[in-house]
């Protein structure tokens, strides 16, 4: 198997275990980050040593000229990808009466123009290639809202929207693209969640992990998954 897979926003968190879980499982990787080089470069040190090619591709989603540029750049030199985790996102929670106009565009920005300014560049060659996966990472927020993440929960939602719509328009072409909409994770994101206010809401009674996350986008791209397209994975321990 040859096939590539970029993963935005993967120098850490989920996009890292997701990087390292396609790795262990014949994927090649090319990795992304913004600002943080160092932790991408130790990510592709670790999927070297798994014995797969990785690179790191370095831009911000939001931008979406330099988006754009650095795709182009790199499929131009690489060819096109099998695969594509569309992971990159922010949080800036408040109430949405004392949410700042910055705090929302920034969040949009991100997580649903970062979505936009990926997949654009990318979608009319993975049409011409006649096969693909696209995974994109939702929320349980964007599926049950959830108080003082008024734009992280809009730009979730969305996205589940844009998958759904972007499925049927390339599903004759043998390219699958579904949402992962994970719960709470134990990640940077959450480090600061005092575990007792929320467990109550997880009947679980636990915080999910990036290792879980990864195995089902790693179960959406294995061919068991071919005739999977349009849907909405939850990895939540139970929320709803």
């Amino acid at each position: 198997m040859d096939k590539t897979v970029l993963i935005t926003g993967s120098s850490r968190g989920i996009g890292k275990e997701t990087a390292l879980y396609l790795a262990k499982n014949g994927f090649d990787i090319v990795l992304h980050c913004n600002k943080n080089k160092e932790k991408a470069l130790e990510v592709q040190k670790t999927i070297e040593e798994i014995g797969r090619k990785v690179r790191i591709l370095q831009f911000d989603v939001s931008n979406r000229e330099q988006t754009k540029s650095a795709i182009l750049k790199d499929i131009e030199e690489n060819g096109i990808y099998y695969g594509v985790v569309v992971n990159a996102g922010i949080t800036a929670d408040n109430p949405f009466p004392a949410m700042e106009d910055e705090e929302w565009d920034r969040v949009i920005n991100t997580n649903l123009n970062g979505f936009y300014n990926t997949l654009r560049p990318l979608i009319l060659p993975m049409i011409q290639n006649r096969k693909g996966r696209i995974v994109a990472l939702s929320s349980v927020s964007g599926l049950t809202g959830n108080r003082g993440q008024i734009n992280y929960s809009a730009s979730k939602a969305a996205i589940i929207g844009a998958v759904k719509t972007l499925s049927r328009e390339v599903a004759k072409r043998n390219i699958t693209v579904n949402c992962v909409a994970p719960g709470v994770i134990e990640s940077d994101m959450t480090s600061e969640v005092p575990f007792d206010m929320i467990k109550d809401a997880i009947p679980m009674r636990r915080m999910g992990t990036a290792k879980e996350v990864a195995s089902a986008i790693n179960y959406l791209f294995s061919d068991d998954a071919s005739y999977i397209t349009g849907q909405v994975i939850s990895v939540n321990g139970g929320m709803y």
